[in-house]
């Protein structure tokens, strides 16, 4: 099973010019709760999938919207030369892959 099969929306989106962020939304709260407390979606994947310090990863939990957001850092300011995606809308494909191990998040 991957993460999304247990979420209603994945999407990232700037965060201003100098961030990206990224929200998961889940099903229900006892898809949420087991996520967070399998501590899948970690400052240290985070880093290692987006190549950035683990210390430029910052990770909130919403219970009462059921959602996980993650903020990082741009590679490049919005709208740069070397920009390749301007609103940021196209960098959550990590999080809609990650595998969830067997057993949590049972249907």
């Amino acid at each position: 099973m991957k993460l999304w099969e247990v979420t209603k929306l994945i999407r990232s989106k700037n965060a201003g010019p100098f961030e990206l962020t990224f929200d998961i939304f889940f099903v229900d709260q006892e898809k949420f709760e087991c996520v967070k407390a399998a501590n899948l979606i970690n400052a240290q994947w985070v880093s290692r999938v987006y190549k950035l310090p683990a210390d430029q990863v910052k990770i909130m939990f919403y219970p009462c919207a059921r959602a996980i957001k993650v903020t990082i850092p741009r590679r490049v300011p919005s709208g740069d030369f070397l920009d390749s995606d301007v609103y940021g809308g196209q960098q959550h494909a990590p999080f809609v892959e990650l595998p969830l191990p067997a057993g949590i998040c049972s249907p």
